[in-house]
């Protein structure tokens, strides 16, 4: 019987999209933790290298590239700066992503755009394109990508967002179909409320705090630390029979009585 080496990182390289804060920079350190050499991507380059310059001084090996997803260039300049440096990447994490709540009658064509082109076609393409090259290399890999329980639910002022997000949850589960074959995976994660800077002010407010008191079964928003153990589950070998699976993190919230 083979060794299960769990959820170690340990020879992997891993390219985080949206590292620049929130979800993705806190998962990164997490890859780096966990033995991965760490591609961070998003359009803020001097964060990036500021997190680049953190992960090398506790002994990790880190590189930042200039991403962003919306761009097909841009996107196949960061997997070869991320290929020349580390070799093919093993494992992506598809996190970026925008958001902001507008009703239905307000939104334009152009905010409707933005959300759909980040939150979607971008998760398309960074995927497509780590598929592609693992597929050409004849590598496993695992591509993780962050959904939302809006994708799975829908809330009142987020139809652009939630049509995304439900577009990631079947995007993914159609790519996990294609790419078995090639022993790549792909599975989602779909998040609840957790605190990051683009909801920390609404949820420092006390109407920020009724709400989850008021909705979610465990009246509290999740921290960045309860995404670590789905992250690694799904990214190393310790979930290598896992594809096509959407893990929603959400304190109950999708269970919630109506």
């Amino acid at each position: 019987m083979n060794e299960n080496p769990g959820f170690s990182l340990i020879g992997k390289t891993v390219l985080v999209t949206g590292a620049s804060s929130g979800i993705g920079a806190h998962l990164a350190r997490v890859a780096s933790d966990a033995g991965a050499r760490v591609v961070l991507g998003a359009r803020r380059v001097e964060r990036l290298q500021q997190l680049a310059d953190e992960i090398r001084q506790t002994g990790g090996e880190a590189m930042a590239v200039a991403l962003d997803v919306t761009d097909r260039d841009s996107v196949e300049a960061a997997f070869d700066a991320a290929q020349a440096a580390f070799g093919v990447v093993d494992v992506v994490l598809n996190n970026a992503g925008i958001g902001n709540g507008q009703r239905v009658l307000e939104i334009s064509e152009a905010d409707w755009r933005a959300i759909l082109s980040t939150n979607l076609d971008g998760v398309w393409r960074v995927a497509q394109c780590a598929a592609q090259r693992l597929a050409k290399a004849q590598r496993p890999g695992s591509i993780v990508n962050i959904a939302s329980m809006l994708g799975l639910r829908v809330g009142t002022g987020y139809s652009h967002y939630c049509a995304a997000k439900a577009g990631v949850v079947q995007l993914s589960k159609s790519l996990a179909l294609e790419l078995a074959r090639y022993q790549i995976r792909v599975n989602a994660i779909a998040p609840g409320y957790f605190k990051t800077e683009m909801n920390d002010e609404y949820f420092d407010s006390e109407k920020g705090q009724a709400y989850i008191r008021d909705t979610v079964p465990m009246r509290r928003l999740g921290s960045l630390q309860e995404l670590e153990g789905p992250f690694l589950l799904l990214a190393s070998e310790a979930g290598a029979f896992m594809t096509g699976a959407v893990l929603a993190v959400d304190g109950g919230h999708l269970v919630g009585s109506l």
